[in-house]
This record gives structure tokens, C-alpha cells and sequence, in this order.
């Protein structure tokens, strides 16, 4: 088989190179022609290296043309994968530490609350220039897949306003699904869910083991786990609450509700301190900068040790390469994809993107139709989606009342900040983020001489609850932890 498909973003280790991998493990796409793009021509040199190297060491006589040059990348691509981080590390620690100021403590910060809106607000300017290429240089009728956070609003932006049919990917609903059968002391391929809802906020509606309904036992199964009681405390508190369990980690999904992080003395009852993803301040942030040191610092290492065997037992459980070895070859693929809802969750807006239960074969993508969710869950999805689209056709329009209005309604943001607090932080966030928002620029200049004033709110004397960024020497003395952090697309594993 022969169509090319192009890496927008090739730059980041973990997703490119597991996401490259798993697609190399179809032997038919052997042939294929391969384009990686990034804007940082040391990272796409040294990933495009590794790639490289594990394809001469299969036999696989593909040369990956790597590329400063977006267009020359995207031409003639049947297929695109986006996995940037518009303004790199440097732009997601203002997403943290910013909004902290104003008591505002994130986990993560890149799909809801404080963080998250105003990286969408990078990302989707950006997206629509890679959807505006697309259109113009790319094979008619290509699809992106898109891997970027916050992954429903970057979705969003590509379908409605860039003209690109995009599906959002995400490793959620695979992660918990092991957890669940994990928890029920089954293995993942004996338990077959079905999941509903927005992107981490998805709801395990349907949980079965041999038809067997699995739900009523969910709530004990994970209060008599040692390790799931201790480090899943919000999770298994929405499960009580709510009667379905969410994909999202504890971590992650405390950010998105309004209970959990929004009083200093409480939050330390609902989070855990062993892994980052069970809630500490910060956390992601702190395990990608980990990572991308010790990266630029073992990477010769890296160029020594084995190739990446290209075999199915090696292959992830990311869709991406499914999708694709799907609509090539007509193999048949079940998973749960990010796509504009159209009616298939019956009480969510129809202008809203879902991640929900799809098959794929030669005849496209299917989505079958889902009906009501539970309501409650509905309800907190349909809070959640408001602020996407308030902050959606923010970035898109660069309104700076609408940007205002979706930190406004964020449930986190919202119960802990004033509406005067929360201006005050839009302004200071649109400042910092200056480099990587070109429809702010005139809203940016106005906020300058507003944070002149001599009325400015005084920031909050509190820094989270956190732990200490490893350095290079204390990453050496567990080399494989460091690396495997570095490796993995999915930093929670």
C-alpha cells in the first residue's frame, strides 16, 4: 500500500515515536511515504534519528523526510497526526503557575479550568493555520488525528471553523478500562465497556464480564482495593455519587468539578503523593520537564540500546494506527473517539464533541447512536461543554469577553476566584502567552496598561501541595524510570 502520512509535532518523543511504531507494525504499511514537521530542529532531528534507526534495524526501507517546513509536509498526506504543544514547556508552566496565584490549583492544566482554556486558546490559532495547509496542500478528503490537549476544544476548532474532518484520540478510556478489571481481579480482555461522554470526563455506562453486569460491584470492588482506595479517592467518590465511574484519573478529573481542589486544608483528603496523576500540584508539568531532560541528556544511550521491534505484541493500545490500518485495509476496529456529537448523545448539544463507541473499516468511521447518558453525568458534561465553547469561539474570534466568560463558568475556577480576580488573570495569562496568541494582539496591548494599575489584586500566599522536580542526578540513580517516563505517550503509566 502507498499514501503518505505526515507528523505534525514530530518533535515529541513519546507520542511520536509510539504512535510511529505501532503503525510500522502493519506489515502492508511498510511502503508508505513519511513526513515529520516541528518547529525545534533539535528535537525533530533526534527523534527523527531514533525513528529512523528502528527502521533500518527492521528492514524497513522507508526514509522519514523530516522537515522545518509545515507545508512541504503536508503535501500529498492521506493522513495527518497532530501532537504539538503550542508554546512548549514554557507555556504550560504559566498555565500552572499563574492561575495559582489566584488559588487556583491544577494537577494538570491542560483540558479544563484556568490552564486548560488558555491553552486552547494556543492551540486552536495554531490548528486552524495546520487545517488552513491541509485544505490547500493536503490530499483531498484527509483526516487529522488529532492527539493535541485540550483535545475536545482543538477538535471542535478543526471540524466547525478549519474544514478538516479531525478525530480527537485519547489513551482515557483504555487506561481505565484496564483499571476497572484490574479492580474486579479479571483480565482487560474478559471485560467489555462501553463509554460516553466529553473527553476525560467519559463515563463507563456499561461495565460486563461474561454479560454479566459489572456496575453494582464497582463501588465495593474498588473501596476493598488497598491501592485504588488510597490513590482514587475522587474518582471512587464520583462513582458514589454519580453511579458511574469516570476515565479520567484522580488528578485530572479533581480539576474539572468544583468540590475537590478549591480549599487548600481539604485537597490534601482527596489526593496522593506516590504518582503525580493521584492529584499533586503541578504534577504533569513536573514529570514532562523530567522527561524532556532526561531525554536531551541519555538520548546517545537511546542510539545504542536494541530498536523498537515493529510486532504486534509491541504495538500500544493508542488508536491512531488502528484507525488507519482500518480504513486501508479494511480490518475492522473498535474503540472510542472524540467526534462532533450530531445526535449521538441524545441530552448533550448536538454542537459539541463527544468521545464515544465507534467501528471503523473501509466504508469510514461509524458511530452508533448512544441516547441519554445518565443524567447527572450529563449534567456535569454539559457544564463542561459550555466552557469549551465559550472558549472555542474565544480563540477563534480573539474575544477577550468570551475568554473571560468561559474562565467565569470553569466549575474550579469559578468557586475559588472573584469575577474581578478572575479578569485580573485572564490579563496577566494573555500577557505571558503573548509569543503563541496572534489574535490577542490587540486585547494584549490593553492588558499591559491595565496590569500597570496601582489597584491590583495582591496574589495568594500559596504554592499547592507539591513535589520535588528530580534533577539529572537523581534521575541517574534509577535510569530506568527516567527512561520509560521519557518513552511513554501516556505519562500516568
Amino acid at each position: 500500500m502507498s499514501f503518505k502520512l505526515a507528523v505534525i509535532g514530530a518533535g515529541s518523543v513519546g507520542f511520536t515515536r509510539t504512535l510511529f511504531s505501532d503503525l510500522m507494525s502493519v506489515p502492508e504499511f511498510h511502503n508508505i511515504e513519511v513526513a515529520f514537521t516541528d518547529i525545534n530542529q533539535h528535537n525533530l532531528d533526534m527523534v527523527t534519528s531514533l525513528c529512523q534507526r528502528d527502521l533500518d534495524e527492521n528492514g524497513v526501507p522507508i526514509k522519514i523526510h523530516a522537515t522545518l517546513n509545515r507545508r512541504e509536509a503536508l503535501t500529498n498526506a492521506r493522513y495527518i497526526i497532530n501532537c504539538v504543544r503550542i508554546g512548549m514547556l514554557e507555556a504550560f508552566e504559566t498555565d500552572i503557575e499563574i492561575p495559582l496565584k489566584y488559588g487556583v490549583d491544577q494537577c494538570v492544566g491542560d483540558t479544563l479550568c484556568a490552564g486548560g482554556i488558555m491553552y486552547g486558546q494556543r492551540g486552536i490559532a495554531a490548528i486552524l493555520d495546520f487545517c488552513k495547509d491541509i485544505r490547500e496542500v493536503s490530499e483531498p478528503g484527509a483526516i487529522m488525528l488529532n492527539y493535541s490537549n485540550p483535545n475536545a476544544m482543538m477538535t471542535w476548532a478543526a471540524n466547525k471553523y478549519g474544514g478538516v474532518h479531525t478525530i480527537g484520540l485519547c489513551h482515557g478510556v483504555q487506561g481505565g478500562h484496564h483499571q476497572i478489571a484490574e479492580a474486579l481481579g479479571l483480565e482487560q480482555k474478559d471485560v467489555d465497556i462501553i463509554c460516553a461522554g466529553i473527553n476525560h470526563q467519559t463515563w463507563y455506562i456499561s461495565v460486563k464480564h461474561k454479560g454479566e453486569d459489572m456496575l453494582p460491584k464497582l463501588l465495593e470492588a474498588y473501596r476493598s482495593n488497598e491501592y485504588l482506595s488510597r490513590t482514587e479517592k475522587v474518582r471512587i467518590d464520583m462513582l458514589k455519587n454519580f453511579g458511574y465511574y469516570s476515565t479520567e484519573s484522580n488528578g485530572h478529573l479533581s480539576e474539572y468539578v468544583a468540590w475537590y481542589r478549591k480549599r487548600p486544608d481539604e485537597l490534601e483528603k482527596w489526593i496522593d503523593l506516590s504518582v503525580w496523576i493521584h492529584g499533586e500540584t503541578g504534577g504533569y508539568l513536573r514529570v514532562c520537564r523530567e522527561g524532556r531532560n532526561w531525554f536531551e541528556e541519555d538520548y546517545p544511550n537511546w542510539m545504542k540500546e536494541p530498536a523498537k521491534e515493529y510486532t504486534s505484541q509491541n504495538r500500544s493500545q493508542e488508536h491512531g494506527s488502528y484507525i488507519i490500518e482500518s480504513l486501508e485495509t479494511g480490518r475492522i476496529y473498535r474503540g472510542h473517539f472524540n467526534v462532533m456529537n450530531k445526535g449521538c448523545i441524545t441530552n448533550l448539544p448536538d454542537e459539541s464533541v463527544v468521545e464515544v463507541p465507534g467501528y471503523v473499516d473501509a466504508n469510514g468511521l461509524s458511530i452508533p447512536k448512544i441516547g441519554d447518558l445518565p443524567l447527572g453525568c450529563a449534567a456535569i458534561c454539559s457544564q463542561s461543554i459550555w466552557v469549551q465553547r465559550l472558549a472555542v469561539e474565544a480563540a477563534v474570534a480573539g474575544d477577550i469577553t468570551l475568554l473571560r466568560q468561559a474562565m467565569l463558568m470553569d466549575p474550579l475556577t469559578g468557586a475559588v476566584c472573584t469575577p474581578q480576580e478572575i479578569y485580573q488573570m485572564v490579563d496577566e495569562m494573555l500577557i505571558a502567552g503573548e509569543a503563541w496568541l496572534p489574535q490577542y494582539k490587540d486585547e494584549i496591548v490593553k492588558a499591559k496598561e491595565r496590569m500597570k494599575s496601582t489597584n491590583l489584586i495582591p496574589p495568594r500566599d500559596y504554592t499547592g501541595i507539591r513535589v520535588k522536580e528530580k534533577t539529572l542526578e537523581e534521575m541517574h540513580q534509577d535510569k530506568k524510570e527516567a527512561r520509560k517516563n521519557a518513552a511513554e505517550a501516556d505519562k500516568a503509566k
